[in-house]
């Protein structure tokens, strides 16, 4: 049985800094593009950070500079790291696994079951 869970998400004033973590099971998750999404209210679901079978990386451009992506291989868990929030990346945000080599056009088979994040400004 395949799961992602996220967990870290909350709520933080503009400016401030998060950490969201995703542990993987049931997968073998270096074989798969593993990312980052997020969903404003009113908004499509957005990619925002991934990782390809390689190790390679792509951002989004709304997050670069503020957000990292990261991985711990050891323990089967993805990170990222959101510095400089901003009120509009409240989102319900979403681990990912699938196929692809750019976080903004990929095949998701396995989502997570999200974890809110909300910024006030």
């Amino acid at each position: 049985q395949v799961e992602l869970v996220e967990s870290g998400g909350g709520s933080v004033q503009s400016g401030g800094s998060l950490r969201l973590s995703c542990v993987v099971s049931g997968i073998t998750y270096r074989h798969y593009f593993m990312a980052w999404f997020r969903r404003a209210p009113g908004k499509e679901r957005e990619g925002v950070a991934g990782f390809d079978k390689d190790g390679i990386i792509t951002y989004a451009d709304s997050v670069k500079g503020r957000f990292t992506i990261s991985r711990d291989n050891d323990k089967n868990t993805l990170y990222l790291q959101m510095n400089s929030l901003k009120p509009e990346d409240t989102a319900m945000y979403y681990c990912a696994a699938g196929a692809g080599t750019i976080v903004t056009d990929m095949v998701v088979f396995y989502w997570g079951q999200g974890t809110q994040v909300t910024v006030s400004s």
